[in-house]
């Protein structure tokens, strides 16, 4: 019987080492694992070199041919997943234990599929982050950077907390704004199949009729029977592929960092709306940064992570220029004031924070005050929206009442006066 020694991560994703007695490298891994220990290096004590265990490695573990990764999977599960997870080690089950008991939990679907081949990574000896890292679609790179500065501190099952609460509230944000925004969309979108109906179907029986007269039409009349005649013959198609050709366009625009670049950049500078969009991507870059700076990741590498998840290449790029500020030995508010996408009260909350040593602190409670103000902006819109909705739809169908009736109008004049 041998003598191996074994590098491993215990049940909290720290990093421990000892010796165990065995025939073979295989019993001395099954040997590990029934410490609670997840094994990533086995050698003899003699000096051979280390057998890695099979799909284990002590940093990040390569892709084996053949690996299948899954798809993305909804927030809101994940979330709930996210908030389990943390319940499950905060009460002292090993990670893979819970990990085995959520997968059961959860209903078939993309979420199951994921957990089951991260607990298949984690029970081959690879830590937590690591397993989640090969599924890039299901967990991204702030979730799992979050989830690894938690097993290299310890305190996984409050960094798993936090990384519930945040994902709470980056979802609520966009709740709110989703639902503000779908009555007045739905109020438009049947306002115009109402009209385009109207000008497909009803006018051109008035149309008939108003041959029959033999009579100068009214110019407001002949607009409509024109309007209608092209929404017979073509009209209806631009309808139908405007949508359609204005969805392939940005999505076109979206393959590329210029595209991109532009369409945020339009969108910031949109009446109201940019308003909308630039405090909620505030919002979402200072949620963002604080949380992983609470979590103890280093503030280059949050701010990295920060300008990938941002939502918004504007802020990303300047989230980019932030980082190499820093690094070049600047404070993180002097090239945040110089890229000028943030009011100045932000910058100077961030200065303070940076001078008191809290500025994770700092940048949850800017978070907190721009959820409050998109809150009331989109009120506020959605509050604007409605008069003007209802005038415009009734100078519309003004319009057609009074296009239509102007000639009967006028021939009834003429029969008066025979």
């Amino acid at each position: 019987m041998a003598t191996f020694q074994y590098e491993a991560m215990n049940s909290v994703g720290q990093p421990v080492k000892g010796e165990v007695d065995a025939i073979t490298s295989e019993e001395a891994i099954n040997k590990v694992r029934a410490m609670g220990n997840f094994p990533t290096k086995i050698r003899e004590r003699t000096g051979k070199r280390g057998a890695k265990v099979p799909g284990a490695k002590a940093g990040a573990q390569p892709v084996r041919a053949g690996r299948r990764t899954a798809g993305a999977v909804s927030k809101k599960l994940l979330t709930t997943f996210t908030r389990q997870l943390s319940t499950l080690i905060d009460a002292g089950l090993p990670i893979l234990r819970s990990l085995r008991i959520l997968e059961q939990q959860q209903s078939p679907g993309m979420l199951r599929v994921a957990i089951r081949l991260v607990a298949e990574d984690v029970e081959g000896g690879s830590t937590l982050s690591e397993s989640m890292a090969h599924h890039p679609k299901a967990f991204d790179r702030l979730y799992t950077n979050m989830v690894k500065a938690g097993e290299l501190g310890g305190v996984l099952d409050t960094i798993l907390q936090r990384l519930a609460d945040f994902m709470e509230k980056s979802l609520a944000l966009r709740r709110k704004v989703i639902g503000a925004m779908m009555y007045p969309a739905a109020v438009i979108s049947f306002a115009l199949l109402i009209v385009t109906g109207i000008l497909i179907w009803v006018i051109p029986s008035f149309q008939t009729i108003f041959r029959e007269m033999r009579s100068d039409l009214p110019g407001m009349t002949k607009t409509l029977l024109g309007a209608s005649e092209w929404m017979k013959s073509t009209g209806w198609m631009y309808i139908v592929g405007a949508p359609i050709a204005i969805i392939l366009l940005l999505r076109l625009l979206r393959s590329s960092t210029g595209g991109r670049y532009f369409i945020d950049s339009v969108k910031l500078h949109v009446p109201i709306l940019g308003r909308i969009v630039g405090k909620t991507s505030v919002a979402r870059f200072s949620r963002t940064l604080g949380t992983l700076l609470s979590a103890g990741v280093p503030i280059l590498d949050a701010i990295t992570i920060t300008s990938d998840t941002s939502g918004n290449e504007v802020y990303a790029r300047a989230l980019r220029k932030v980082r190499d500020g820093i690094r070049e030995g600047e404070s993180f508010a002097e090239p945040l004031r110089q890229a000028r996408i943030v009011d100045p009260m932000v910058v100077n909350m961030i200065d303070v924070g940076e001078e008191t040593g809290e500025l994770d602190k700092m940048l949850i409670k800017v978070a907190d005050t721009y959820d409050d103000e998109v809150e009331t902006l989109v009120a506020s819109m959605v509050s604007l929206l409605e008069p003007v909705m209802v005038i415009t739809l009734g100078l519309i169908v003004g319009f057609i009442v009074v296009s239509m009736f102007m000639p009967m109008v006028g021939l009834l004049s003429q029969m008066q006066k025979k």
